[in-house]
Order: C-alpha cells, then structure tokens, then sequence
C-alpha cells in the first residue's frame, strides 16, 4: 500500500521554523518531540508555512490515488437495476373518473376536429404560406441587390458596362423596395 511508502514523512516531526520566538507556539504532541505552529509577521515565513500546511495533505492523496495498484470498484450497488425498473403497484380504478376522462378526451377530438375544419384556420394557414413565400422572396432580392453593388454572387454586374449596371442596379432596388 502507498501509506507505508510515506508513513515516514508523515510521522516525522518537521521544523519549518528555525527560531522560536514570541511569535511561534510550540506545543507538546502527546510524545516527547514538540510541534512548532508558525505565526510570524513576515510575509515570507507565513506563505512557506502556509504553503507547506496545505500542501502536505492534498500532495499526499493525490499521491495514494496515482500509486495505488487497485483498480477502484464501483460498489455494491453496480449491479442493481435501479427503482425505476420495478413496477409500481396498480392503482384501484374508480369508473366514475374513468367515465369522466373519456368523456372529456371525446370533447376536446371533437374541439381539436372543428377547430381543424374551421375557416379561420384554414385562412391563416393560406396567409402563413403567402408571408412565407413573399418574405423569401424579399430577402433573395436584398440579397442580389447587394451582390450587385459589390459584385460579387449571381447578382454580380460587373461584366456590365456602368450604364448597365446602374440601369440594373437601379430596377433591382425597384424590384426590393429600396428607396434613395
């Protein structure tokens, strides 16, 4: 196992610190060895105590999981199926509510069939369409107007002479609705 590889740095007893002054704390550790507890007012000294109390114990972990010769398990639920997988028991049947839902669901197919049939949708779907039509329509001519200004794209006028192209140029800004 990893811990025996650093059972000895962790039970080693290290001095970070190398005075003891007003500022540490030294502490008695249960044995004979003593424990120093850094606080200085020096930005150096409290960043490397720092730096080493809370680097030891994340280095070490991530040390145990790299080394480690287990593969991990998934545990003891891997191979349950999951609640979701057992049926639920059956509910009593009231006929009452029973009744009452496919009346309701027979109402709205009748509702959803009128509404399908009615002339209002049937004229909206048509103006659908129309706008449809009438805006692709719109954009494609944007479009080759703008091709033709800059010449490029299937609108491109620059195989015409400067008559032309402003002629056509001219007819595709009537044609889009573009007004200068």
């Amino acid at each position: 196992m990893v811990f025996s590889a650093f059972s000895p740095l962790l039970s080693a007893n290290f001095t970070v610190c190398e005075k003891t002054n007003k500022f540490h704390k030294t502490t008695p550790t249960g044995s004979n060895k003593k424990r120093i507890i850094c606080s200085h007012s020096s930005s150096f000294s409290i960043t490397f105590c720092s730096v080493i109390h809370k680097s030891i114990v994340p280095l070490a972990a991530s040390a145990t999981i790299l080394l480690s010769p287990d593969p991990a398990k998934a545990g003891f639920l891997s191979g349950f199926s999951g609640i979701e997988s057992v049926p639920g028991p059956q509910l009593p049947q009231i006929e009452f509510l029973n009744r009452f839902n496919e009346e309701n669901q027979k109402k709205y197919a009748e509702a959803d069939a009128r509404f399908k049939e009615s002339p209002l949708l049937k004229k909206l779907l048509e103006k659908s369409k129309l706008n449809k039509e009438k805006n692709r329509q719109e954009i494609e001519n944007k479009y080759c107007l703008r091709g033709a200004e800059w010449g490029v794209g299937d609108c491109s006028a620059e195989a015409m002479t400067p008559e032309e192209r402003e002629n056509f140029i001219s007819m595709l800004k009537q044609k889009a609705g573009v007004n200068e």
